[in-house]
């Protein structure tokens, strides 16, 4: 599947020229080994792909024993995996190095020798388990991968013109027109429901089942489970309970997670590591309070007030109903009978939340809560830095009639903030100086 991932790599081997490693982190089955071992069948001579999770006993001796003698322990390499290298036309994939650290810390030397490029995956990368004992490499470009997009869910079906027509729309303010606003409306609910692992969108479409795409889903939410209950030692427990937690925290009009619905009297300080360990398996999009949203978003981040997303929200669509058949999942028929409720607002608000970190943007909302005076109550449900500014953005439904909570933030910091959005499921829309863009649209902002 074409990945927009792949363009980085690009730039990444022009730019750099074997004097960095990539180290390419992302969640599990989203698609990381597979676009690394296409970027290595397409642009070089010659690669080869080291599983470090599944780490052969003579791979696991060259590691240990063979270091000191690079023509060696290039020699040994090229032996077991029976591939040619050749010198700056060769790629080395260390797949899954945080389950080998010390072939991370090697990657200084091995960009110091010059004769191949390395590419490393993995996930996990910053834990203290995975970091321990190891220097870790400055000769190492960090960057991350996200489930598939719209776009890419859209090219995956052998559609490239649409985004292009909808990014001239949105540049434009120009409205779509109702007949083609509601064929990609219909794209954008199937893609909200399949997700955008690429397993279950291959299985969705191989024979346009969502059941087949919701059988895979399953299997990606128990490897997380068993991910969780291998690799979160000393805290798995608070991991699975928050993690459990998330659908049904989503499901309610204030979506602020409470940790009183995990544990009675806990606190957040005592759950921050479980919260931390799935963010770093890149599993939730945590969303945090900026309490100052006219400076740096994250200079007022207040850390006990936050939401927490499913990074994928197609597996969100699974998780709610994990246990249940899919006959019996609810949210496939609302979504494509667009039934408007707090399930769909669950999603809409979750989908949006997974195309703003996709596009580069760290996830922030505004909440103020007044217990002397409930008119001064608002929230935002995310902010945005566009051109220097912070940007309000409101997921509305359909059929909204009023944006109190906006209007009282234009007041308050009247002067001081950019362009104000609304996202809902209607068409391209200005209406007293808030830009109304239909949903799959965040991706632009």
């Amino acid at each position: 599947m074409k990945r927009k991932i792949y363009k980085q790599l690009l730039e990444w081997k022009e730019k750099d020229r074997g004097s960095c490693a990539l180290l390419l982190d992302g969640a599990r089955r989203v698609g990381k080994s597979y676009i690394a071992e296409e970027f290595g069948k397409r642009e070089y001579r010659s690669y080869l792909l080291i599983d470090f999770a599944h780490l052969p006993s003579q791979v696991r001796n060259i590691f240990e024993n063979d270091i000191d003698d690079f023509d060696m322990f290039f020699h040994k390499l090229s032996a077991y995996y029976r591939a040619t290298l050749y010198k700056r036309d060769s790629l080395i994939i260390f797949d899954e190095v945080q389950r080998y650290p010390a072939a991370r810390e090697l990657i200084k030397y091995l960009v110091a020798d010059g004769r191949y490029d390395y590419l490393e995956t993995g996930s996990l990368i910053s834990l203290r388990m995975n970091i321990e004992n190891i220097v870790i490499p400055s000769e190492e470009e960090h960057i991350e991968m996200f489930p598939m997009d719209f776009e890419e869910f859209l090219w995956a079906q052998g559609d490239e013109t649409t985004i292009p027509f909808l990014r001239e729309c949105f540049e434009k303010k120009q409205p779509l027109g109702q007949a083609m606003h509601r064929r990609v409306m219909n794209d954008f609910r199937q893609y909200i429901l399949v997700g955008g692992m690429p397993q279950a969108i291959e299985a969705y479409l191989n024979g346009k089942s969502f059941e087949d795409a919701d059988r895979i889903k399953k299997r990606i939410l128990t490897l997380y489970r068993e991910d969780i209950t291998k690799f979160a030692k000393g805290y798995e427990s608070k991991v699975l309970a928050i993690f459990d937690e998330v659908p049904s925290q989503l499901a309610k009009a204030e979506k602020k997670y409470k940790l009183s619905n995990v544990n009675k009297g806990a606190r957040f300080r005592e759950y921050e590591d479980a919260f931390m360990w799935l963010s770093e398996a890149m599993i939730v999009n945590n969303c945090y309070n900026a309490t100052k949203p006219t400076v740096g978003l994250s200079m007022s981040m207040e850390h006990s007030t936050r939401k927490c997303y499913m990074a994928d929200t197609g597996l969100l669509v699974t998780y709610s109903f994990m246990d249940d058949k899919f006959t019996d999942n609810e949210l496939y028929r609302d979504i494509l009978l667009d039934r408007l409720h707090v399930n769909e607002g669950m999603l809409m608000e979750n989908i949006v939340a997974q195309e703003l970190r996709s596009s580069g943007h760290k996830l922030y909302f505004y909440s103020r809560s007044d217990t002397n005076e409930r008119a001064n109550n608002m929230e935002i449900d995310f902010l945005i830095r566009k051109k220097r500014k912070i940007c309000p953005v409101e997921v509305k439904s359909g059929v909204y009639r009023t944006h109190s909570s906006l209007d009282k933030f234009k007041t308050k910091f009247k002067g001081k903030i950019g362009q104000s959005y609304i996202l809902y499921t209607k068409d391209v829309l200005i209406k007293e100086d808030v830009i109304h863009l239909p949903i799959y649209m965040a991706m632009f902002l």
